[in-house]
């Protein structure tokens, strides 16, 4: 069985290269991929817990499927905004996006 440890490190993992790549990135599909790296960190730190605490219960893998939820619906809106944007200013860089500038 592999200790809990080794999940919680790869969730840490996944989340510091989701990190990094929705910060250091310019591109806006590139934040949008960071952010889902994220979520999906926040999805085997969740599942691993409800296995090693409460197996018999399924409130870990309930709140993994609101994540998953939560995810696919700020990838249709995001990717709805970068297309938008796109169309207006013909860039999707997110440093030339200025749009509430006066």
């Amino acid at each position: 069985m592999i200790p809990l440890s080794w999940y919680l490190a790869l969730g840490a993992i996944l989340f510091s290269v989701g990190l990094y790549g929705a910060l250091a990135r310019r591109n806006a599909v590139a934040v949008l991929m960071g952010i889902e790296l994220m979520l999906n960190a926040v999805n085997i730190n969740l599942v691993a817990f409800w296995r090693y605490l409460t197996p018999q219960v399924l409130i870990g893998q309930v709140f993994a499927v609101f994540v998953i939820t939560v995810a696919a619906a700020e990838v249709a809106l995001g990717l709805a905004l970068v297309i938008a944007i796109y169309r207006q200013r013909r860039t999707i860089n997110v440093e030339e996006i200025n749009l509430l500038k006066g």
